[in-house]
């Protein structure tokens, strides 16, 4: 019998999940400074699918903990505040909750075990070179013939492609289209011929990003999520969920947490300056946190997003760096040094904060971008 967790007092919840975190999580998942690859997260994953507990938004119909606002945030910062790191999650958090909203009953029974059960491990095929933000510009093109689609093209910036079984492509169906139309959303296994993956090193030594080429790669009719040329519709509402989840308070959170440990360690709370600067960014998280609840109630109540979402976006990531630029100056000669360092009785990576904080204004929608969806479609100026 599935346990109603939404009935459950909220610190019965949290005492639950804090003693399965402190029993079962592995340590070297606890105060990652990056993104953890597949091998290192695989243990971690099986158990929380075994326990029900991977995918705390999906509907329990689909094998989700289908949990209301306050236990979904009760969830995340209790996962937060252990320093649980962040496990390959595409399938679970946007893929999942499209195929959920827009997929066919086939799609939702064959995918979503499979997600749960670890058996595919996604990635996102949406950057383009010269289509990363304007991702309406994208180029790579799919072509039928016969029962299959044939793609050409490159993406970028795909996040753990080397670790994934899976992908989900944008490709233009239609050439003659406007570009916001003609594109449909495809499904491929990663193993299909004709997929190349090559990752890129980033500033902190992590291949977390790859390249893709797609040559000639044949996709069944079938492997196609909403309607043809309608990919558009499963382009923004995925970008909905990732916006949501990149503009999450987690990360800001966790940094303040690493922060405050830094602070308590070095026993400057009782620095009028230090003191000032973390009350700031502590209200500041809370602020960001209170309002990426009333977001998560309008998706939990089977609303669409808008493009008031992007406040969100921009204000999430930009909290992320200032925080993480602050333990830097903390840290001082400190903060040059990748990977822990002993702080009194505990170890902090600030350099890696930092490092794992630099991209986030650019993907899922550049803070530019966003700016630019924020002047145009809520206060009406010209684009």
């Amino acid at each position: 019998m599935a346990i109603d967790y939404n009935a459950m007092d909220e610190q019965d919840f949290r005492r639950m999940l804090r003693d399965f975190i402190a029993a079962e999580c592995p340590p070297h998942l606890i105060n990652q400074a990056r993104r953890v690859n597949w091998h290192e997260a695989r243990d971690w994953f099986l158990k929380l699918s075994a326990k029900g507990w991977l995918a705390p938004a999906w509907p329990v119909e689909h094998g989700g903990m289908g949990l209301n606002v306050e236990k979904m945030l009760a969830y995340h910062d209790e996962f937060d505040s252990a320093g649980v790191a962040r496990h390959p999650d595409i399938g679970i958090v946007m893929l999942g909750m499209l195929l959920v909203r827009f997929g066919t009953e086939a799609q939702k029974a064959h995918y979503l075990p499979r997600i749960l059960a670890g058996e595919d491990v996604w990635c996102q095929g949406y950057s383009e070179p010269g289509a990363g933000s304007d991702l309406a510009s994208l180029r790579t093109s799919a072509v039928l013939d016969g029962d299959h689609w044939v793609i050409n093209g490159q993406k970028i910036w795909t996040t753990l492609a080397q670790d994934s079984t899976d992908i989900f492509i944008l490709a233009r169906t239609d050439p003659a289209a406007k570009k916001q139309q003609g594109i449909s959303f495809f499904l491929a296994r990663m193993d299909t011929p004709g997929i190349t993956v090559r990752p890129i090193k980033t500033l902190a030594g992590d291949a977390e990003f790859c390249e893709v080429f797609l040559d000639d790669v044949r996709v069944a009719r079938d492997n196609i999520v909403g309607a043809v040329n309608d990919g558009w519709t499963m382009a923004k509402a995925l970008l909905g969920f990732e916006r949501l989840t990149h503009g999450s308070p987690k990360f800001a959170q966790m940094a303040l947490l690493r922060l405050e440990t830094m602070g308590r360690e070095l026993g400057i709370f009782d620095d009028p300056s230090f003191a000032a600067t973390y009350t700031q960014l502590a209200l500041d998280v809370a602020d960001l946190t209170a309002t990426y609840a009333r977001f998560a109630e309008t998706l939990k109540g089977g609303g669409a997003l808008g493009p008031e979402i992007s406040i969100l976006k921009l204000w999430g990531p930009d909290l992320y760096q200032r925080i993480s630029e602050f333990m830097l100056d903390v840290a001082q000669e400190n903060g040059s040094a990748l990977g822990p360092t002993r702080f009194g009785g505990a170890e902090v990576d600030p350099l890696g904060y930092y490092f794992l904080s630099r991209p986030t204004t650019i993907y899922g929608g550049a803070s530019e971008i966003q700016r630019n969806i924020l002047a145009k479609t809520l206060l009406g100026m010209p684009g």
